[in-house]
Order: C-alpha cells, then sequence, then structure tokens
C-alpha cells in the first residue's frame, strides 16, 4: 500500500510540475507576442534593399553534438533611409540556411521613430517565430499535464 501512495504523490508532483512548466513557457509565449503588437503599434515603415547575408556558424554550444544539417546560417544585412532621410543599416535577428532572402531583394523595413537602430524585417519569422514557439511548447506541455491530472484524479 505504501509504494501505492508514494507513486501518487510523485505522479502529483510531475503533473503538477508539467502544468507549471506549460504554463510558464505559455506566459513567456505571451509577453513576446506582447512585445510584437506593442512594436507594430508603434513602427514606422519603410522600403528596404537586402545589400548582404551575413553568413555565420551554427554553433549553439561547445558541448553540443553536430549534426548533419548544422551549418552556416544566412542572416540578411537590410539598407533603408528611415523618415528624416538617413540612411540606416541593421542585420535582421533571424537567419536561415536556405538563405530566406536574395542580395538585392526588396523588404518591407518596420522601425522605431525613437530608435531607428530597431529594425525588423516585416515577415513572419521576425515578428512571430518566438511566441509561438514558446505558446506552443507552453499549451502541449500544460496541455498534456492537466489532461493527466484530469484522468488521474480520484473519484468520490
Amino acid at each position: 500500500m505504501q509504494v501505492q501512495v508514494r507513486g501518487q504523490g510523485v505522479r502529483r508532483w510531475v503533473t503538477f510540475g508539467s502544468i507549471a512548466f506549460g504554463a510558464l513557457f505559455l506566459v513567456v509565449g505571451l509577453v513576446l507576442a506582447g512585445v510584437s503588437v506593442s512594436f507594430l503599434m508603434d513602427a514606422e515603415r519603410a522600403r528596404g534593399t537586402v545589400v548582404a547575408l551575413e553568413w555565420r556558424d551554427n554553433d549553439s554550444g561547445a558541448g553540443r553534438k553536430k549534426r548533419a544539417n548544422d551549418g552556416p546560417v544566412a542572416y540578411p544585412v537590410i539598407e533603408f533611409a528611415s523618415a528624416d532621410g538617413t540612411p540606416r543599416k541593421f542585420r535582421d535577428s533571424t537567419g536561415s540556411n536556405p538563405p530566406s532572402y536574395e542580395v538585392g531583394e526588396q523588404v518591407e523595413v518596420l522601425y522605431r521613430a525613437d530608435s531607428p537602430g530597431d529594425a525588423r524585417i516585416k515577415g513572419f519569422a521576425s515578428l512571430w517565430l518566438l511566441p509561438l514557439i514558446f505558446g506552443g511548447i507552453g499549451l502541449v506541455i500544460g496541455g498534456i499535464g492537466t489532461v493527466v491530472a484530469l484522468v488521474t484524479r480520484r473519484r468520490p
């Protein structure tokens, strides 16, 4: 009987932990989505041109194993003129291999008028990828924990 009680306690903690972990990731995803929405509300728009592709090694850590598809990632470098006519240049925070953009390609740039250095390409990955990843992980893990909690709860 004691093994069963101990097993129930561990199951409850694991269930609670997965719900809490999922909720934390969901909150982070919602905060990141709020940051993107806030950025979109305040952003000025401009036409930009991809002037270069900055290739960087996709090196996530020293102890990480190399995979077959690990290789350099291309980050587009964009040049645009802010509303006051000043030429600006930035490297987008989202890279890919194969490259999502080609040199010479025209893109729409979003930037803050008070901080033109804070610029992004108006695209799905630049604005919504991180919120969706964190929110999705949170929903899946929290949902699994909730389902397990509902299925295993004691019935009166």
